[in-house]
This record gives structure tokens, sequence and C-alpha cells, in this order.
């Protein structure tokens, strides 16, 4: 018993004499990747500030540059674990770490497949010209002025200053228009005239009154007025013209004052603006002394 005793009591100090022979050997290693360590944290602040300075030069969003940033920065001190790893001789832990890493991403991933969609989409809208903020967009089946992109939601301020809040993969997946983008929009007039009415007539005080408060020669553009079908109680016609425009805003106050002008301008010449009428005509009379249930039996 005692000599088993004093068996085990040899083998714990071999074993701990092994273990302090093998730190003192790897003590060099160990200095240089303690060093590799620090010199990789204190490298990851100095491009954090680096990149944040010139990412944001380019893009005005605070979370998009911070999380670019980030990335940069932990790319570094990655860098700097991998060679400390190195340093200590441990390439086969750091094969397994890898591995590990690579089949947990994949689980991640797929859990968090929605979210990243998001992120990624809202890091590409930020760095596309065609759209940004302060323009006035419409997609989705909504329309407003972009007031943020954030990494996972799109934000539209509408007319009526309602928010529409999309994820930002429906702004990358579906067509979007931008107003802001152009200095110049096309508004269609839609309208009708009696069928009394001297067409020729209609087409030029129309030219004239939106050409009166449009100048189409200032943008180097045409006015044009087309007739487009006999109507139910008119005959309907569109006129096209062009405004200076960034936004839907600007298309529903020039619209509007076209119409007033027209009205102004067709009521001053006797033209008139039909709206439709339903005529009842009864043909049968039938005598106030006969009985509906019989009449309608009759017929």
């Amino acid at each position: 018993m005692a000599f088993q005793e004093l068996e085990s009591a040899n083998q714990v100090t071999d074993k701990l004499s092994g273990w302090w022979e093998t730190f003192v050997d790897n003590l060099p290693n160990l200095g240089v990747a303690l060093a590799v360590l620090i010199v990789s944290f204190l490298v990851s602040k100095l491009v954090y500030r680096a990149v944040l300075k010139l990412i944001y030069k380019r893009i005005n969003q605070t979370s998009v540059t911070q999380l670019i940033a980030r990335t940069a920065s932990t790319v570094v001190v990655l860098g700097g674990l991998i060679l400390a790893l190195v340093s200590l001789n441990l390439g086969k832990a750091l094969t397994a770490m890898l591995s590990a890493a690579g089949v947990s991403g994949l689980v991640i991933g797929l859990a968090l497949q929605g979210t990243l969609s998001n992120l990624i989409s809202g890091i590409v809208l930020s760095f596309r010209k065609n759209i940004s903020i302060g323009d006035w967009i419409e997609s989705n089946g909504y329309a407003g002025e972009v007031t943020d992109i954030n990494l996972n939601y799109f934000v539209m301020r509408e007319a009526d200053n309602n928010i529409v809040v999309l994820p930002n993969r429906k702004i990358m997946e579906n067509p979007f228009k931008n107003f802001s983008k152009t200095t110049e929009m096309r508004i269609t007039l839609n309208c009708g005239v009696g069928y009394e009415s001297d067409l020729e007539k209609v087409q030029a005080i129309t030219k004239k009154t939106i050409a009166a408060h449009f100048d189409q020669e200032e943008l180097e553009r045409e006015l044009e007025f087309y007739y487009t079908e006999f109507g139910d109680s008119s005959i309907n016609f569109i006129s096209r013209f062009w405004i200076k425009g960034a936004n839907g805003l600007d298309k529903l106050r020039a619209k509007s004052k076209a119409i007033i002008e027209l009205k102004k301008a067709f009521d001053k010449e006797g033209i008139n603006i039909p709206f439709p009428i339903r005529t009842l005509q009864f043909d049968n009379a039938l005598p106030l002394s006969q009985k509906p249930e019989k009449a309608f039996s009759e017929n």
C-alpha cells in the first residue's frame, strides 16, 4: 500500500516537473504571443479610428460607419490571435478552432438568414449612389422622403407625415422610383369637353393656358396635347407638360395649379366640362288605377 502511494506521488511529481520544463521551454514563445496580442489590440484601436474617419467622408450614417470600422478592428485582433497561437506551436488547436467556427457560422447564418439579409442590404444601400437620405422615392406601394437607412430597416416619411418602415431587403428586391435624382418631371393632365365644343379651340386654349403658367421653353421641352377617346359624356384628352421638381409634392402642386387655371380659361370661353349624366326614360306609362302586382305580371 505504501509502495503504491509512493509510486502515485512520483507520477504526480514527474507530471508537474514535465509541465514546468515545458513552460520554461515555451516561455520565450509565450512572451512573443503576449506581445503580439497587445500590439494587435493597440493596432485595432488605431485601425478603428482611421477607418471611421475615412468611411464617414463617404457615408454619413453612424451605424454603418461604426459597423465597418468595428469589422476592420476585429479582423486585426483575429489576425493577432492567429499569430499568437502559431507562435505557441498550437497549430492543431488553431485548426480545430477554425473548423468549429465554420460549423458554428453555418448554423448561425441559417438561423439569422433574414436578419443577415437585411444587414447586408442596408450596407449595400448605404453605398448606392442612386438613393440617399433626403431623396423622395416610391417603392413597395409607398412614396415619401427617405429619412434613415439603418442596418436592418429603411425609413420613409410620406406626404401626410406618416412614417413607413420597410426591411432593407424589400428595397433591394423591388424596383423603386427616385424623384430626387432628376430636376425635371412631366405632368399628365386628363380632362374632357362636351361634344358641342370646338376641338381645335379647346386644344389652343389648353396649350396657351398651360404654357402661360409653366414655361416649357426655359426647360427646352415640348408641351403635348392629344385627344384620347369619345367618352360617355365627353371627348377626353390629355395634356403633358414639364416642370422643375424633385418630389411628389411638387407634382401635386403643379397638377392642382394646372387644373385651376384650365377651369378658369374654359369658363371664360364658355367651354363645357361635362360630368356623367344618367337619363331615365319611362315609355310605358301605367294607369293610376292599375295595381302594381298586375302590371308587373303583365310585363
